[in-house]
Protein backbone atom coordinates (compact mmCIF):
# COMPACT_ATOMS: atom_id res chain seq x y z
CA UNK A 1 0.00 0.00 0.00
CA UNK A 2 2.83 2.69 0.85
CA UNK A 3 4.12 1.83 -2.83
CA UNK A 4 0.98 2.95 -3.96
CA UNK A 5 0.68 5.63 -1.70
CA UNK A 6 3.99 7.46 -3.16
CA UNK A 7 3.16 6.20 -6.77
CA UNK A 8 -0.16 8.74 -6.26
CA UNK A 9 2.00 11.45 -4.39
CA UNK A 10 4.82 11.58 -7.06
CA UNK A 11 1.88 11.15 -10.54
CA UNK A 12 -0.06 14.39 -8.48
CA UNK A 13 3.28 16.44 -8.01
CA UNK A 14 4.75 16.01 -11.78
CA UNK A 15 0.90 16.48 -12.99
CA UNK A 16 1.04 19.83 -11.02
CA UNK A 17 4.24 20.74 -12.22
CA UNK A 18 3.59 20.34 -16.00
CA UNK A 19 0.11 22.08 -15.25
CA UNK A 20 2.12 25.17 -13.74
CA UNK A 21 5.18 25.04 -16.86
CA UNK A 22 2.46 24.86 -19.36
CA UNK A 23 0.63 27.74 -17.91
CA UNK A 24 3.71 29.97 -17.30
CA UNK A 25 4.53 29.08 -21.13
CA UNK A 26 0.89 29.70 -22.61
CA UNK A 27 1.22 33.59 -20.29
CA UNK A 28 5.03 34.10 -22.26
CA UNK A 29 7.22 32.95 -19.21
CA UNK A 30 10.33 31.41 -21.91
CA UNK A 31 11.73 30.03 -18.81
CA UNK A 32 8.63 27.56 -18.16
CA UNK A 33 8.74 27.91 -14.28
CA UNK A 34 6.22 25.65 -12.82
CA UNK A 35 6.01 25.26 -9.11
CA UNK A 36 4.46 23.30 -6.64
CA UNK A 37 4.12 22.31 -2.64
CA UNK A 38 5.41 19.69 -0.57
CA UNK A 39 2.02 19.56 0.88
CA UNK A 40 0.66 18.54 -2.12
CA UNK A 41 2.80 15.26 -2.35
CA UNK A 42 0.34 13.57 0.85
CA UNK A 43 -2.83 14.91 -0.74
CA UNK A 44 -1.96 13.42 -3.86
CA UNK A 45 -0.82 10.37 -2.29
CA UNK A 46 -4.70 9.87 -1.28
CA UNK A 47 -5.84 8.73 -4.26
CA UNK A 48 -5.15 5.80 -3.29
CA UNK A 49 -8.45 5.72 -1.15
CA UNK A 50 -9.76 6.12 -4.86
CA UNK A 51 -9.29 2.14 -5.56
CA UNK A 52 -12.49 0.93 -4.55
CA UNK A 53 -14.80 3.94 -5.83
CA UNK A 54 -12.53 2.92 -9.48
CA UNK A 55 -13.40 -0.80 -8.92
CA UNK A 56 -16.90 0.08 -7.74
CA UNK A 57 -17.55 2.02 -10.84
CA UNK A 58 -15.38 0.87 -13.37
CA UNK A 59 -18.58 -1.14 -15.34
CA UNK A 60 -20.12 2.08 -15.43
CA UNK A 61 -20.18 4.58 -19.16
CA UNK A 62 -16.78 6.93 -18.92
CA UNK A 63 -19.03 9.67 -18.54
CA UNK A 64 -20.22 8.19 -15.27
CA UNK A 65 -16.83 8.01 -13.97
CA UNK A 66 -15.52 10.76 -14.77
CA UNK A 67 -17.77 13.14 -13.01
CA UNK A 68 -17.78 10.87 -10.24
CA UNK A 69 -14.24 11.41 -9.99
CA UNK A 70 -14.35 14.85 -10.61
CA UNK A 71 -16.37 15.22 -7.69
CA UNK A 72 -14.17 13.24 -5.40
CA UNK A 73 -11.80 15.09 -6.60
CA UNK A 74 -13.55 18.76 -5.46
CA UNK A 75 -14.39 17.42 -2.26
CA UNK A 76 -10.81 16.30 -1.46
CA UNK A 77 -9.64 19.48 -2.82
CA UNK A 78 -12.38 21.25 -0.91
CA UNK A 79 -11.59 19.43 2.50
CA UNK A 80 -7.70 19.29 2.40
CA UNK A 81 -7.83 22.42 1.79
CA UNK A 82 -9.37 23.81 4.43
CA UNK A 83 -7.50 21.98 6.99
CA UNK A 84 -4.32 23.08 5.44
CA UNK A 85 -5.91 27.05 5.61
CA UNK A 86 -6.66 25.94 9.28
CA UNK A 87 -2.62 25.82 9.81
CA UNK A 88 -1.75 28.87 7.15
CA UNK A 89 -0.21 26.78 4.97
CA UNK A 90 -2.64 26.27 1.80
CA UNK A 91 -0.81 26.54 -0.76
CA UNK A 92 -3.67 27.88 -3.00
CA UNK A 93 -6.49 30.18 -2.40
CA UNK A 94 -8.54 30.84 -5.99
CA UNK A 95 -10.94 34.00 -3.95
CA UNK A 96 -9.48 36.28 -6.92
CA UNK A 97 -11.66 33.72 -9.21
CA UNK A 98 -15.16 34.33 -10.06
CA UNK A 99 -15.68 29.78 -10.40
CA UNK A 100 -14.23 30.26 -6.77
CA UNK A 101 -16.03 28.29 -3.80
CA UNK A 102 -14.76 29.89 -0.70
CA UNK A 103 -11.33 30.08 -2.37
CA UNK A 104 -10.83 26.18 -2.16
CA UNK A 105 -11.77 24.83 -5.42
CA UNK A 106 -12.47 26.40 -8.83
CA UNK A 107 -15.58 25.31 -10.67
CA UNK A 108 -14.18 25.96 -13.61
CA UNK A 109 -11.77 23.18 -13.33
CA UNK A 110 -14.05 20.65 -13.38
CA UNK A 111 -12.64 19.50 -16.95
CA UNK A 112 -9.37 18.75 -15.93
CA UNK A 113 -10.84 17.23 -12.47
CA UNK A 114 -12.64 14.93 -15.18
CA UNK A 115 -9.71 13.91 -16.96
CA UNK A 116 -7.56 13.90 -14.13
CA UNK A 117 -9.65 11.28 -12.50
CA UNK A 118 -9.65 9.28 -15.41
CA UNK A 119 -5.94 9.56 -15.89
CA UNK A 120 -5.67 7.74 -12.11
CA UNK A 121 -7.85 5.41 -12.93
CA UNK A 122 -5.55 4.55 -16.18
CA UNK A 123 -2.76 4.26 -14.23
CA UNK A 124 -4.35 2.15 -11.18
CA UNK A 125 -5.31 -0.39 -14.13
CA UNK A 126 -2.38 -0.72 -15.81
CA UNK A 127 0.27 0.06 -13.26
CA UNK A 128 -0.78 0.34 -9.07
CA UNK A 129 -2.51 -3.12 -9.84
CA UNK A 130 0.52 -4.70 -10.46
CA UNK A 131 2.39 -3.65 -7.47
Amino acid sequence: MIKRFFLYGFFGLLMEVLWTGINNMIRGDKSLRCTTSLWMFPIYGIGIAFEPIINLIIVLPLIVRGVTYMLCIFLAEYYSGTALKRFAVCPWDYSNSSYSVQGMIRLDYAPLWFMVGLAYEWIYRTVVINI
